[in-house]
């Protein structure tokens, strides 16, 4: 049963230690996304479909919007991983370069022995609860030691846009805004293109064109995180937190929520709520 041992929320965005022992599907997040192996099985990543090992000596980085899934190497007993959601204006003020944002060289991460020792510290600090100074230090110490290598060997004609960042056309600019308006009612992607001024097919092509990914992978991102706000910042219960999502039941929330963050709702909560804050 795949389960987190620690989460941890600040101004650099989130750190979770899980233990995953099921397939993630295919998601994005607005943040930069690492995900770094700690113990247990090899497992892998898909980043834009692309095969990428998550072991050792490898680890991952995803830069916001980028879409990405998790398959574990071991379904019985599962492996350990940190995962870091960093903000990518957190990341602007603790930064040593001038470029903008948090948008990666490339994918694959080679774990040197210093990135380990970050990765071993962190952990360490997350189970504890304890060093919240040296926890935010080590943080932009990994962080930036990790998209300095993913530009190392990255010629300097693709830091310039490889993967969108802005959304510059008005109409998509104008359908992310209904779709965060409607995200707790009744929601239709048809109703949002025709609000946008837009075919179904023209606004499909276009919202992909300027966003990497699909309306619906973008929707799935907004429920994730009004979630994790609700679960975090609120008492409400979880079947209530699910329906204002437009779930039918706990269960279909609980089954979008392990599939989409890889643990239960409830585990995040217990464990989010002791978390360093």
């Amino acid at each position: 049963m795949s389960n987190a041992l620690a989460l941890c929320h600040g101004a650099f965005g989130r750190a979770a230690l899980y233990h995953l022992n099921h397939r993630m599907t295919t998601h994005a997040h607005r943040e930069g996304h690492l995900t770094f192996f700690v113990e247990g099985a090899p497992s892998a990543m898909t980043v834009r479909d692309e095969w990428m090992p998550l072991d050792p000596g490898c680890a991952v980085a995803c830069s916001p919007w980028e879409p990405h899934g998790f398959h574990p190497g071991d379904r019985e007993y599962g492996s350990l991983f940190l995962v870091l959601y960093v903000k990518p204006v957190w990341f602007l003020e603790v930064a040593r370069t001038a470029q903008p944002g948090i948008r990666f060289g490339r994918n694959r991460i080679e774990v040197t022995p210093q990135i380990h020792r970050w990765i071993q510290l962190i952990a360490a600090l997350m189970l504890t609860g304890e060093g919240t100074d040296l926890f935010d230090g080590y943080l932009g110490e990994l962080t930036q030691e990790c998209y300095d290598q993913s530009w190392q060997w990255t010629p300097d004609a693709k830091r310039v846009s490889t993967w969108p960042s802005t959304f510059s056309d008005f109409r998509v600019r104008k359908s992310i805004r209904l779709m965060t308006e409607k995200l707790g009612g009744d929601l239709e992607l048809d109703e949002i293109a025709e609000g946008s001024g837009l075919s179904r097919p023209h606004f499909y092509k276009l919202f992909r064109r300027q966003t990497g990914i699909t309306p619906n992978l973008f929707l799935n991102t907004l429920r994730m995180e009004r979630a994790i706000e609700g679960l975090t910042r609120s008492d409400r219960t979880i079947t209530d937190i699910g329906l204002d999502l437009g779930f039918s039941s706990q269960a279909s929330f609980t089954r979008f929520f392990c599939s989409n963050v890889g643990v239960a709702p409830t585990v995040y909560r217990r464990v989010a709520m002791v978390g360093t804050a």
